[in-house]
């Protein structure tokens, strides 16, 4: 439906260079929107790039044509000084102190709904917009309007996840033209305005940066540390008391969200590693360590005695937790009229990351922090991470994982 001609609100598209973005564009222009095209050029080491071309400059040439194509201004901005102060030394710090954080919620929170934002306002845009699989609606009462962030339609694509960390503000200045669409309509959408990105894989890179290999990243400013790998066994005592019980109090939920914890003493040496700093919870790959019936997977790392322990197999119980601990201080309410006092809980679904089937839980306040109890256990619940909470498909906050 056209927006009409008495008004043309301006929003600022962030042209990436994909075939997401490029059909937002196409969709905003032909509703009659004025558009604006803005590539984002946030990294400049090229050394730890997957191929030998600058990573960015062909995204860029690709947003230029695409914005040719359509007819409207276009221009390229560099927000590298600010990007490497908000996300790469955060990610740095984070993995120096054995967390794993989530570079693609951050680069939304922090680059393209904030500082991206403020350079569109201050070229005069009414809104932002974006190629995100999700959707906004807005509803009213009583005058004060409340932004909704919703599931892409496409359940193979929903991408509201990484907008987890946003609040308000940014939604009500945020548009997200192709989250009611497939990705087959999106790229058919491409085919018959002839756009350069009809047929352009989907990036596999860091939102961030482009093609890259992150342990090469890592090795950037987290030097190489060798040390022990540990493995422990799933008869271990340790798992022998778990706990077991029904969750139906905050506290039931507090027992339940302690982490296992570990001694080199309490297994067997298995091998070196480069670095427990690089590693993370439930990783498989890496290791180079053989002759084992099963796979061994990470089950902790402990960055203080610079150790690994790893367990036999995906059902190892070292893997699996039925809660976990949110610190007030990183508890986000996208939906800040539903926060919860100390004392409260409420069901809802949630997922602990990206492309996770949402899981049935419950999320508790405490006097100081939050719990996040789980009707099944999970799998390699990790520090760093961000958890989504939704009620049906409205994502109302999110944590991160503090254990």
């Amino acid at each position: 439906m056209s927006i009409g001609t008495t008004h043309k609100p301006k929003v600022v598209v962030g042209l990436s260079g994909g075939v997401d973005s490029s059909v937002a564009a196409y969709l905003l222009l032909a509703e009659g929107y004025d558009v604006i095209g803005l590539f984002m050029k946030n990294w400049h080491d090229d050394s730890v790039t997957i191929s030998n071309e600058c990573p960015w400059l062909e995204d860029s040439n690709d947003a230029l044509i695409v914005a040719q194509k359509l007819g409207i201004p276009f221009q390229t901005i560099d927000l590298s000084a600010t990007y490497k102060e908000r996300i790469v030394d955060y990610m740095f710090a984070e993995y120096a102190a054995g967390r794993t954080p989530n570079p693609d919620v951050l680069c939304n929170r922090e680059i393209k709904f904030d500082v991206f934002l403020q350079v569109a306002l201050g070229l005069g845009a009414d809104y932002v917009a974006t190629g995100h699989y999700c959707r906004k609606e807005t509803t009213g009462d009583g005058g004060v309007l409340t932004h909704h962030l919703l599931s892409g339609l496409d359940p193979h694509k929903d991408q509201s996840y990484f907008l987890c960390q946003l609040n308000q503000e940014q939604l009500a200045r945020s548009l997200f033209p192709i989250g009611g669409l497939m990705k087959s309509e999106v790229r058919e959408i491409a085919r018959a305005q002839g756009l350069i990105t009809a047929e352009k894989k989907d990036s596999q890179g860091l939102c961030f940066i482009g093609k890259v290999r992150l342990p090469e990243f890592l090795q950037q400013q987290l030097k190489p540390n060798p040390g022990r790998i540990v493995e422990i066994s799933t008869a271990h005592p340790c798992y022998s008391e778990p706990f077991t019980g029904e969750i139906n109090t905050v506290e039931d939920a507090e027992k339940a969200a302690i982490p296992w914890t570990y001694t080199p003493e309490m297994g067997i040496d298995k091998g070196a590693h480069s670095g427990a700093h690089y590693f993370t919870v439930g990783q498989r790959k890496g290791l180079d360590v053989g002759g084992t019936p099963l796979a061994l997977y990470v089950v902790d790392t402990d960055v203080i005695r610079n150790v690994i322990y790893v367990g036999q197999g995906n059902d190892h119980p070292g893997l699996w937790r039925r809660a976990l601990k949110i610190n007030q201080e990183e508890m986000h309410w996208v939906r800040p009229d539903l926060a919860l006092s100390p004392g409260q809980s409420m069901e809802v679904m949630a997922r602990i990351r990206y492309r996770q089937p949402l899981q049935q839980g419950v999320i508790w306040r405490g006097e100081a922090d939050y719990f996040l109890s789980f009707s099944a256990p999970q799998s390699a619940i990790t520090q760093g991470q961000f958890s989504a909470l939704y009620l049906g498909e409205e994502l109302i906050a999110s944590g991160v994982i503090a254990r």
